[in-house]
């Protein structure tokens, strides 16, 4: 049939493409290996240690001697800032407050591959560090917390084995001390980190965030011991202690809002039964359940009941808009650069500061 078209052409792809036949394709840009060394930096906020920040500075110098190591004074009235100074360190300022304010700052100013967070008290050792930078980069890693194993005053150690498990429970047992202050990050958790505690509570944030975005992290045993003679903790067991359980109560209501507003409906629709229970028993009995005194329990039981289906309403809706804003965490996370680790011995763990690593470049 005549369709008003020219015939084709019979052509081969010879014809059509004459590098074909030649062997002569073009070749994509090759990828090639770039090994440069890593960027650490070793972050420390303080207030008031002016004891400990000395001789700690000059340890991190010593097993980290490429590293850059920055000391965040939190409005101390001693000497810390000229003994962090004088140890060789680069000392900044944040006015805010609390330990979470610090964290904050610290994230968003400075700029490394890796990231070694610890404690201004002397407690932590710094000869543990490149064990964990070591880990973490060998092992890809964007976490790997230090396990303190040591001395805990009573109350800290049972206030910790509470919290642990209860972030346990809720967001899955990966870690066995949640508040430790010695930490190693990967440039993409730092950088997608929001930061929002003020205090203490910062620990537990930044182990929701790496569980709730499925993070690859690990825990290392760390050696813990007491702070420098003259040098008071600012840790106030009970005041901070309410402080971090409400910060739990909050992330998970944030994080977890069905299973959160599904407990509250569970607890509203049984406080209802029991209250209209009686009145159900005695209108099996009597036939009747609508005396004048009953009401009000009537009337509370039914608003009860409402309440209760309310909040897992809430729940349902907050889950959906709680796993979008995850899917887009998630996804600014992974569009954050990675550095990888290329050892010529996975087994060694370096004595200094600067390891080997590549990236992928076009050339």
């Amino acid at each position: 049939m005549d369709t008003g078209f020219p015939a084709p052409q019979a052509e081969t792809i010879e014809e059509i493409w004459p590098e074909f036949s030649s062997g002569s394709l073009p070749q994509p840009e090759a990828a090639t290996r770039r090994e440069t060394p890593v960027d650490i930096a070793v972050l420390i906020p303080c207030y008031n240690e002016e004891m400990s920040i000395g001789r700690e500075v000059s340890q991190f110098r010593a097993v980290l001697p490429d590293a850059q190591i920055y000391v965040y004074d939190n409005n101390s009235h001693d000497d810390t800032v000229a003994v962090g100074k004088a140890a060789g360190a680069i000392v900044r300022h944040e006015r805010m407050q609390g330990k979470g304010n610090v964290v904050r700052r610290m994230f968003a100013d400075i700029e490394a591959d890796v990231y070694v967070l610890v404690d201004g008290d002397g407690t932590y050792d710094p000869v543990d560090a490149p064990r964990l930078v070591q880990y973490l980069l060998e092992h890809r890693l964007d976490l790997v917390n230090g396990l303190r194993n040591g001395v805990h005053r009573r109350g800290h150690r049972v206030g910790n084995e509470i919290f642990n498990r209860i972030i346990g429970w809720t967001f899955g047992r990966y870690f066995d001390d949640i508040f430790s202050g010695y930490k190693v990050f990967s440039r993409r958790f730092v950088k997608s980190f929001p930061a929002l505690a003020t205090g203490f509570e910062i620990e537990t944030e930044l182990t929701v965030h790496a569980l709730r975005l499925r993070m690859p992290v690990a825990e290392l045993p760390t050696r813990y011991g007491s702070r420098v003679e003259g040098s008071t903790s600012k840790l106030r067991t009970v005041h901070d202690g309410i402080r971090i359980l409400w910060a739990i109560v909050l992330l998970i209501k944030q994080e977890r809002p069905l299973a959160f507003f599904s407990a509250a409906c569970v607890i509203l629709i049984t406080t209802s039964l029991v209250l209209d229970l009686p009145l159900v028993i005695s209108y099996l009995q009597t036939g009747s359940a609508t005396a004048a005194q009953r009401l009000p329990t009537a009337v509370l039981g039914t608003g009860i009941m409402l309440l209760g289906f309310l909040s897992l309403a809430c729940g349902l809706t907050l889950d959906t808009v709680t796993r979008g804003r995850i899917e887009m965490k998630r996804l600014h996370y992974l569009s954050l650069q990675t550095t990888e680790h290329n050892s010529e011995d996975e087994h060694e763990v370096p004595r200094h500061g600067r390891l080997r690593l590549h990236r992928i470049t076009s050339s």
